[in-house]
């Protein structure tokens, strides 16, 4: 009979990481491929000149709805986000390109995913219209708490089976949701703006959205990224209520 290994200690997070691993992606990227319909080989000039020039042709593109100037680029991000961000994230699937670390692979490590007191755990109102409201003390502490148990109890009978030779594609099956993952994605303006129309809240949105918060955070993110690479293509974004053309 194979003895019960020792209780592995997990970690637990309520942020999400978002990192920049490569990009080719700048304002000229648009302004080039939007003005070979009229200019031709002329318009590889527009690769070295100042894009803030042309600012007015960007925001005409993001206003009249002309999208395709905005996918002649390229972001990698690396993602660390509880799996059922990840879960999420797959419905996003034109323009985006995945890969995820794999429990069928390799052991995966006891990270997991509790709220921070800064989260809203209340929800009132009906489905897609609805709003999150502080929770009460109380409720953070259960949520914590019971979070915190079903993960410890969920990782140990990982721990067994692995010991028991279980493999881990099958001893993965026990594992929750709420566990952390990484990934890299990778995805083009134009891709990445239907993303942020859809999974996050903004003041300047002529379209509401109603995200989850986790899936929130990363996008906060990789906006913030995305706006220093091609600020006057964010800045157009903005202006036109945040709808990828």
């Amino acid at each position: 009979m194979t003895d019960t290994p020792e209780p592995t200690k997990a970690h637990f997070r309520s942020d999400v990481t978002v990192d920049l691993v490569k990009s080719a992606a700048g304002d000229s990227d648009v302004l080039f491929a939007a003005r070979v319909s009229t200019a031709g080989e002329q318009s590889l000039e527009e690769v070295t000149k100042d894009p803030e020039r042309s600012k007015g042709l960007i925001n005409y593109l993001m206003r009249d709805r002309h999208g395709s100037p905005f996918e002649h680029n390229s972001m990698t991000f690396f993602i660390s986000a509880p799996i059922f961000v990840f879960r999420e994230f797959m419905r996003h699937r034109v323009g985006w390109s995945y890969n995820e670390e794999s429990g069928r692979y390799r052991e995966l490590e006891p990270v997991f995913y509790v709220p921070g007191e800064s989260r809203k755990l209340i929800q009132q109102g009906r489905p897609g219209k609805y709003e999150f409201v502080e929770g009460t003390p109380e409720q953070h502490e259960l949520t914590s708490r019971a979070m915190e148990v079903s993960y410890r109890q969920a990782y140990d009978a990982y721990q067994e089976m692995l010991a028991a030779g279980v493999a881990r594609e099958v001893a993965r099956a026990v594992l929750p949701v709420g566990l952390f993952s990484t990934m890299y994605a990778t995805c083009n303006a134009r891709s990445l703006m239907h993303f942020l129309g859809l999974r996050t809240q903004h003041e300047m949105a002529k379209v509401p959205s109603f995200p989850q918060r986790e899936i929130e955070m990363v996008g906060e993110q990789m906006e913030q990224h995305w706006q220093r690479l091609m600020p006057l293509t964010h800045a157009a974004f903005n202006k036109n209520g945040r709808v990828a053309p």
